[in-house]
This record gives C-alpha cells, sequence and structure tokens, in this order.
C-alpha cells in the first residue's frame, strides 16, 4: 500500500542509499504504483516513498521555494479551499489539488502546522535550516507506521515488510502479539507481530537532529476532545447538521474520479444526502453469489433517489480459483494485521478500482457516531494451543480489558481505529484511496460532544438524511428504520430483516457445533441457499468446507503448519478435517491459523 520508508541515522551513504532501494521495492505491489527516493546526508535521513498514480502525494519530494526545507508526505489532507489560497496570497507556490502545498504550511507555522492536518497520513519534514528531520503520523496513528530502534540508528515505514527485508533480527513472531492476535483478531498497546519493531503512536512527532537523542513527543492529546462540554439534544442536532454540510465537500475534491461505495445502511445514504450536486460520481455495493443481498437492493433504491448511477460489484466464481493469491497477498500487503478474509476485500477493491481511483465509504460512521465495539476478545478453541501458548491467551484478554478501560469514543478512535479497522484499510488501500468523512477531525471532535441522554443517534441522522433529500429520507435500511414516524408496515419489515440478519450470522460465522450436525445431515438439501447471502457477501464457513476445501487442507495439514510451536497438530489436523466435512464450525480458527501460517511463510520466512 502506499506509504513511507526510511533510515535516519549516520552510516555509509552508499550502503543507505542501497538499503533504502530494497525497502521501497518491498512495497511496490502493483503496476500503478508510483515511487522515488531522496537523501539528505546533512541530516542523515535517507527516506523514500510509494503512492498510487495521480493521487494527492504524487508530488514528492514537496520542496519551499528557498530548497531548504523538504516535506515527504503520504496519505491525505481534508481542508477547505481557503487554506491553499491564503498560502498563494501570501506569496507561496501552490498547484492542483495535491500535498505540494503543505510544506508552506511548516514554513510560517513549524511544527505547530501538524495540528492542522486532518485526515490519515504520515510523513516526515526535512529542515535543512535547522539541520533536523520531523517524523510523524495523523492523530489516530491510522497512517502506520512500523519503527525498529537501534542505539545510533532508526528504521521506519508504512509497511513492516520493508523492516523484515533488511533486518534479519526482526523475522521472528512475539508470542505475546500472536496470542492478542488470536484472542483479539488485532495486536494491542502499539506493538507488533514482529520481534524488534512498534508502532509510532498516534499524533508522534519524533525530531532527530545529527549527533542527538531523538525527541519524541506528540502534537495531540485526545483530552482536548474529551474535557469538552456537551450538547443537549437539540443544539446536538443542529451542530450535526451543520459540521456535515462543512465536512462533506472537502471529500469529494479531487483531481481524478471518486466512486461512492453504498449500502442499505445510513452511513452512507448521510453522505450522499449532503453530497454536492456538481459531479456524476458513480455509487457501487459489493455483492455476493448466492442473491442481491438488502445492501445491494436499497443501495440501488438510494443510488436512484439521488440521481446517480449504480453498479453491483459480485464476487463471482474466479474468486475460488484466486483465492490462494489472493489471500498470500491480503496477509503480505497487510503485514498479517488482515485474516485471509481479506481475500475477497482485495477481490473486489481491486474491480472498485476500475470504476474510480478514490473511493468515498461511509466506514466507521457507526464507530464514531454510535460508538459502535468491533475490536473484542473473541475466545478461539484453546484445544487448539499448546499450555504454553493458552497462558498467552489469558494475558491477552487481561491486556484487553485493561486497554477497554475509560470513555467508549477514546477506545473507538484511538485504540479499535488504529489497531483493528488499519487491517482492512491496509488491504483496500493497496488498490485505491479510501476516504471516508466519519474521522475527519472536526466531525470526531463534535461526537464528543453528544449528549448522554442521546436515545437513538439513528433517528436523528435519518431526519437529517430526510431534509437533505426527503425522497431518500423515506426510504428503509437494511435494518428497517425509517425517518417517518413508525407503521404495523414498517415494524414487520423491521422484524424481517434482524431476523433473517440473525439467521445468516447463525448459518454461517456464528452457527453452533449442535447445529453443525444438522445441517451436515441435511448437506443434500443445501441450505445454505436459502439462508445466506440476504445481509453479507462473503461467506466462509461454506467456501472453506466446498469451494476452498483444498486448499485448506494443502496449507493446515501441511507439516509445517502442524509443527508450529504454538499448535497441537493433531488437534489442527482433527478440526480442519471436521470442518471440511461440515460436521463441525471452526471457522474463525482457521481464518487465523491459515493466517499465521501465511505470515510465516511470507513474511519470516519469505518463501
Amino acid at each position: 500500500m502506499p506509504g513511507l520508508a526510511g533510515i535516519i541515522g549516520a552510516g555509509s551513504p552508499q550502503e543507505r542509499r542501497r538499503d533504502l532501494q530494497r525497502m521501497v521495492e518491498s512495497m511496490r505491489h502493483e503496476p500503478f504504483y508510483r515511487s522515488g527516493v531522496c537523501a539528505q546526508e546533512a541530516v542523515g535521513l535517507y527516506a523514500g516513498w510509494v503512492c498510487h498514480q495521480g493521487s494527492f502525494s504524487d508530488c514528492l519530494p514537496i520542496w519551499n521555494e528557498a530548497r531548504d526545507v523538504c516535506l515527504l508526505f503520504s496519505g491525505e489532507h481534508f481542508a477547505d479551499r481557503a487554506e491553499a489560497e491564503g498560502l498563494s496570497a501570501r506569496g507561496h507556490t501552490t498547484q492542483g489539488e495535491d500535498a505540494s502545498y503543505l510544506v508552506h504550511m511548516y514554513e510560517e507555522m513549524g511544527t505547530a502546522f501538524l495540528q492542522s492536518l486532518n485526515g490519515w497520513f504520515c510523513g516526515v519534514v526535512v529542515d535543512l535550516r535547522e539541520r533536523k528531520c520531523v517524523l510523524f503520523t495523523d492523530r489516530y496513528g491510522l497512517g502506520r507506521v512500523y519503527v525498529h530502534e537501534q542505539p545510533t540508528t532508526v528504521y521506519f515505514a508504512s509497511e513492516a515488510k520493508a523492516l523484515l527485508r533488511l533486518l534479519p533480527a526482526t523475522r521472528g513472531l512475539d508470542p505475546a502479539s500472536l496470542a492478542e492476535f488470536f484472542c483479539c483478531g488485532a495486536v494491542l498497546q502499539n506493538r507488533t507481530l514482529f520481534a524488534g519493531i512498534t508502532l509510532l503512536p498516534g499524533g508522534a512527532m519524533w525530531t532527530f537532529s545529527p549527533h542527538r537523542h531523538v525527541q519524541k513527543q506528540t502534537y495531540f492529546q485526545r483530552d482536548a476532545w474529551e474535557g469538552q462540554p456537551r450538547f443537549g439534544v437539540v443544539d446536538y442536532g443542529a451542530r450535526l447538521k451543520e459540521t456535515l454540510a462543512r465536512v462533506l465537500p472537502r471529500y469529494f475534491r479531487s483531481a481524478g474520479r471518486v466512486g461512492i461505495s453504498t449500502t442499505g445502511g445510513i452511513d452512507s445514504r448521510l453522505i450522499l444526502a449532503g453530497a454536492p450536486s456538481e459531479g456524476r460520481h458513480t455509487c457501487y455495493t459489493f455483492g455476493g453469489p448466492y442473491r442481491d443481498s438488502w445492501d445491494v437492493q436499497l443501495a440501488r433504491a438510494v443510488a436512484k433517489a439521488c440521481h446517480r448511477p449504480h453498479e453491483t460489484i459480485r464476487v463471482g466464481p474466479d474468486f475460488f480459483l484466486e483465492f490462494p493469491a489472493l489471500a498470500a497477498k491480503a496477509v503480505y500487503v497487510s503485514d498479517g494485521s488482515m485474516d485471509v478474509s481479506g481475500s475477497v476485500e482485495l477481490y473486489v477493491n481491486r474491480l472498485a478500482r476500475g470504476i474510480a481511483p478514490i473511493r468515498l465509504t461511509g466506514n466507521y460512521g457507526s464507530e464514531i457516531l454510535r460508538g459502535n465495539i468491533a475490536l473484542r476478545v473473541v475466545r478461539p478453541q484453546e484445544a487448539l494451543f499448546d499450555s504454553a501458548f493458552r497462558s498467552l491467551l489469558r494475558s491477552a484478554e487481561e491486556t484487553y480489558g485493561h486497554e477497554s478501560q475509560g470513555g467508549r469514543l477514546s477506545f473507538v478512535a484511538f485504540k479499535q481505529v488504529p489497531w483493528h479497522h488499519y487491517a482492512r484499510l491496509a488491504v483496500e488501500q493497496s488498490q485505491l484511496t479510501l476516504r471516508s468523512p466519519y474521522l475527519d477531525n472536526e466531525l470526531v471532535a463534535l461526537a464528543y460532544q453528544a449528549p448522554l441522554g442521546l436515545a437513538s443517534i439513528d433517528r436523528l441522522l435519518l431526519a437529517i438524511v430526510a431534509e437533505g433529500n426527503p425522497q431518500l429520507g423515506a426510504l428503509a435500511t437494511d435494518r428497517g428504520l425509517v425517518s417517518h414516524p413508525p407503521s404495523l408496515t414498517a415494524d414487520i419489515r423491521r422484524l424481517l430483516q434482524e431476523l433473517t440478519f440473525r439467521g445468516e450470522y447463525a448459518y454461517d460465522y456464528g452457527m453452533p457445533q449442535w447445529l453443525a450436525k444438522l445441517d451436515h445431515a441435511l448437506g443434500p438439501l443445501h441450505l445454505e441457499t436459502w439462508f445466506l447471502g440476504r445481509h453479507k457477501f462473503y461467506h466462509f464457513r461454506i467456501w472453506y468446507r466446498d469451494q476452498l476445501q483444498d486448499y485448506v487442507k494443502q496449507i493446515l495439514l501441511d507439516s509445517r503448519a502442524r509443527s508450529r510451536a504454538y499448535f497441537r497438530g493433531a488437534v489442527l489436523e482433527d478440526m480442519v478435517t471436521c470442518h471440511v466435512r461440515g460436521s463441525r464450525n471452526y471457522t474463525l480458527s482457521i481464518h487465523r491459523a491459515l493466517t499465521s501460517e501465511l505470515i510465516q511463510r511470507h513474511l519470516i520466512e519469505q518463501d
């Protein structure tokens, strides 16, 4: 995926340049990527970048007019046009819709300019006037930066594999981190799966100067948002409406095409209700192989209500043929943070790029506006692991319990987003540029001011949708919610959709073992064609049992997988055998086991 890589510290310029090239090459995953390097020996910096062609960051390196300040920036900054126009009026050279004007913000404000940045990003400022460089991340840490520190040198990269390729000592899995991955689906506390590699925290600002220790500071503290007063319901609704109207146009602005990822939920239609009238951005929805889901059916109606074209991107038969390569690539490009289910995200986002290189999505809306918790403990099958690893699983639960203390929104924004949601984002961003207004600084700051007594944020959001587009507001959501007063018909529809949602989960990931035995006995009836596809577009329990069973057995019944120190090989073999036969449900365990094995083969052992 797009990002930066570099080395800061003294050393042979020739060796540093050679090592930097190896780091950058490890991050070039697609032919449409662009890359480059920038060496500034005066401050001991050797850095490079990878970006999507035509993206906001496709203008590196960025120099000021005097060529004594340079900026490398990966990601996007969402601001009103007045910001760049003001810099131009004050005599700075600015151009287009790219990141080139950001260096002038540093010239005028110094490192305080970081507090003005709005988006997901990482970057390096080189200030030759003061002989220093500053490495930074966005305030959430979603513009991920992996770091390996040595006494006189710091290695950093947006992808861990760039460090793994260069530093053999880091090519080993940290057992405690691996236990957190199995237990929580993510590594906690800004640690990583790999020995000696950590993450820069959100809002980091690390300053390097020759012959001085690195200054590790932060430019943003979340208590600046946590300490705000709360609004009443009426005032909050008015502020939310006003903020959305101001924020949303920033996310449609681009020199290239923007596609709108549309679902049957509230979050994407809230974006469409406030979308600028200019531009006929194509809407699209991901669909599965069984039927048109509620998302697909409603998204078509949503697009029609907004007078926009709509396409359905389906998971077709070729997905199963390509699955081995897709699974390996999803794990590889995400550095193991995304499990093999990311294969389907890689597949559909690759097709979405054909519609538009930028995908505008409602991702993170339910998390920020409703406080939905997605990062949680899901106990794995303990029998799968040896006794020493089981104790690490229990420690992982304790760590999660500690980290989940405190405010719900702060947990979501500053822990769940960078530790959990980053995984899927990494896969998506390998194919296109993803945008979501729900992590806009203004909107997140406002979410901290939501009234404590707000009974249903959904009713408030639907009212905003209806006011912005009455035709759109008249449509029920995928969970049967409506903006107008409830009716018997609406209640029945909502009940039906809720029942199908729960039924699909029970027949897929959440199938209890007793039901798996019954389903196995009724196999010839192919009940999946009855239960699946109304809400989700991928169904790995069935796919592991049927279309993908040969791959699952090939990887997990191999002697390498069965002999991993943390697994009990006989139990792993029994689980795989029972699942592909259809008599048991071990979907989540197979997800994690396949992923850990691909991490070993493609990132640690580097097959």
